[in-house]
C-alpha cells in the first residue's frame, strides 16, 4: 500500500435540475461530461478514483463500464453533495485505509485537467498545508485537496453544511492555486451553449473579477 498514496472522488450524483437533463451525460470534445471527467482523473496522479453517482445512475454508469475507476451510488443524493463526499470517502477509504489526502472534484467543469489535479497535490506536497483549493473568479473552490487529518470532519459534516465549512473554519491554513477556468461549470442550457464560446466565459470572468476580493465560493459544493 503506498502510505503517500491522494485519492479522487469524482461528484456525480445531482439531478441535474436547471439542465432538464443529466448534464453528466452530455457531449464533450467527441464523449460525455462524466467520462471525460473520469479520464482527466485517470491521467493524473490521483489514484485511485471514486465516482459517486446518484440520480440516473443506471443511465451513466455505462460510460464508466470500461474505465479503471470505482463507481459507488450515494441513495441519498437529495440529501446534498455532503453525503456524496462521504459515501466517496467511505468507499475511498475502505479498499484503501492509509491514504493521505484525498481531492474532489465535480464532471460539470470542463476545462478541469490532469495538469489541474496534479498541481494541486504538487501543491499539496510543496506546502504540506492540510487544504489546497482552486482560486478563480475571486473565490476558492473546486477541485479542492483535503488531507487525512481532515478526513473525520468530512465524514461529520451535516448536509446543510458541504465541505466549504471545512475551507471556512481552516482558512488560515489554505493554500491556493489559480484556475481561472475553473469558474465555468455547466448548470443551465445556457451555460452549455455558451461553453463552446469561450470569449462570452471569458469576459463573464473578467467581470467577475473586477472589484473582488478572495472569497469562499459558498455554491462551489452544491450540486444541481
Amino acid at each position: 500500500m503506498n502510505s503517500s498514496a491522494v485519492g479522487l472522488i469524482i461528484l456525480a450524483a445531482g439531478a441535474s435540475t436547471r439542465m432538464g437533463t443529466p448534464k453528466q451525460l452530455l457531449d464533450y470534445q467527441g464523449r460525455s461530461f462524466i467520462r471525460h471527467t473520469a479520464e482527466v482523473a485517470i491521467a493524473s496522479v490521483c489514484q485511485p478514483t471514486i465516482v459517486v453517482l446518484g440520480a440516473y445512475a443506471e443511465r451513466i454508469q455505462p460510460e464508466l463500464s470500461d474505465l479503471p475507476v470505482q463507481v459507488v451510488k450515494n441513495q441519498q443524493w437529495r440529501e446534498g453533495m455532503s453525503a456524496s463526499i462521504q459515501v466517496g470517502l467511505n468507499a475511498l477509504l475502505t479498499g484503501n485505509p492509509h491514504l493521505e489526502a484525498i481531492a474532489i472534484a465535480l464532471c460539470d467543469q470542463p476545462f478541469v485537467s490532469s495538469q489541474t489535479l496534479n498541481h494541486l497535490v504538487e501543491a499539496y506536497r510543496s506546502t504540506g498545508q492540510p487544504i489546497i483549493a482552486s482560486e478563480y473568479a475571486g473565490t476558492l473552490g473546486v477541485p479542492v485537496l483535503f488531507n487525512n487529518t481532515l478526513f473525520p470532519e468530512l465524514m461529520a459534516l451535516k448536509t446543510t453544511e458541504g465541505a466549504k465549512k471545512l475551507i471556512q473554519n481552516y482558512y488560515p491554513q489554505v493554500f491556493s492555486i489559480p484556475f481561472s477556468e475553473g469558474a465555468i461549470d455547466i448548470d443551465t442550457p445556457k451555460d452549455y451553449e455558451q461553453l463552446f464560446s469561450p470569449i462570452d466565459y471569458h469576459g463573464q470572468q473578467a467581470r467577475c473579477r473586477v472589484g473582488e476580493n478572495l472569497s469562499i465560493q459558498l455554491d462551489a459544493f452544491d450540486e444541481h
